[in-house]
């Protein structure tokens, strides 16, 4: 396979507390710090910014959301390609939208939303052509937008059945990190367990738990760098002794021996070939 040339950056979401039922109130919001590294990688101030909410319920409001947010960084250039059907993202315009795009932006919601609105479509197409082929596309995503780009994709699962059989469900990503799985919320939520069954179920690839207000810049599909105020939690299974999640019945207790976790923070870096991790010098600035 050729050099992978664009970058993705996932996020693991930062919604106001309080009102986790009503999503007007809960709205992914990224610190200027996470999209200061997403404006930076995608240009600078004359970066064209395009905005997904196809995973939210409510992608007007949102959307303005982050135009505002882009806008207070100095970038002008920000449209939104509101994606409701699968026609939606065969449209001419909407390819012709994310053609001119220096950086493409998945908001957060639901992840299913975006697979099976853009899943296998000319849209899904390009997106990849582009990463693979175009050095100066950036995509970033958040919470949902962050999980959609595993090839196994977390569709959901519960967080207090954690450690027990069937606590995940997984489907078919959009495929632009076949090596890698990713939660999001990772810490707020206390979702160990259910990347854990992940791994379990696929101990070949790496689990990514990105806490909120915490990134990663991923280069070439492989470099990956912290960014933010959290920790991102690595899960390595590939040299798992004992690994009983094919053999067990839904609701049973685990046994997963030889699970290696990583806790990354500011600056670190991973390469996911090689499993390595290289940790910033404690006397290092943060960036």
């Amino acid at each position: 396979m050729h050099q992978i040339k664009g970058t993705l950056i996932p996020i693991g979401g930062n919604e106001k507390k309080g009102h986790d039922e009503d999503e007007a109130h809960s709205l992914e919001f990224i610190e200027e710090d996470i999209l200061y590294h997403v404006v930076r990688q995608s240009g600078g101030k004359n970066a064209r910014v395009l905005v997904v909410p196809a995973a939210s319920s409510i992608p007007i409001e949102l959307s303005e959301i982050y135009i505002k947010a882009f806008n207070k960084l100095g970038v002008d250039n920000v449209k939104i390609l509101n994606i409701k059907t699968r026609k939606d993202a065969d449209k001419k315009i909407s390819l012709e939208l994310v053609k001119q795009a220096n950086c493409i932006m998945f908001t957060g919601g639901d992840q299913r939303k975006i697979t099976s609105k853009i899943k296998d479509t000319q849209l899904h197409e390009l997106l990849m052509d582009r990463y693979l082929n175009d050095e100066s596309f950036v995509l970033a995503g958040t919470s949902a937008g962050a999980m959609a780009m595993a090839e196994e994709m977390i569709s959901g699962g519960s967080s207090t059945e954690a450690f027990f059989k069937g606590t995940v469900r997984m489907e078919k990503g959009l495929g632009l990190l076949p090596r890698v799985m990713i939660d999001t919320h990772f810490i707020q939520r206390g979702r160990f367990g259910r990347q854990s069954e992940a791994v379990a179920k696929f101990p070949r690839l790496i689990g990514f738990g990105l806490s909120e207000d915490t990134g990663m810049i991923i280069k070439n599909g492989n470099e990956c760098t912290v960014i933010g105020s959290g920790m991102v939690i690595v899960f390595d299974g590939h040299k798992l002794k004992h690994n009983n999640e094919e053999v067990l019945e839904e609701g049973t207790p685990m046994t997963m021996v030889n699970l290696r976790v990583h806790v990354l923070s500011n600056s670190d870096k991973f390469n996911i070939k090689k499993r390595k991790v290289t940790v910033l010098p404690i006397e290092a600035p943060f960036i």
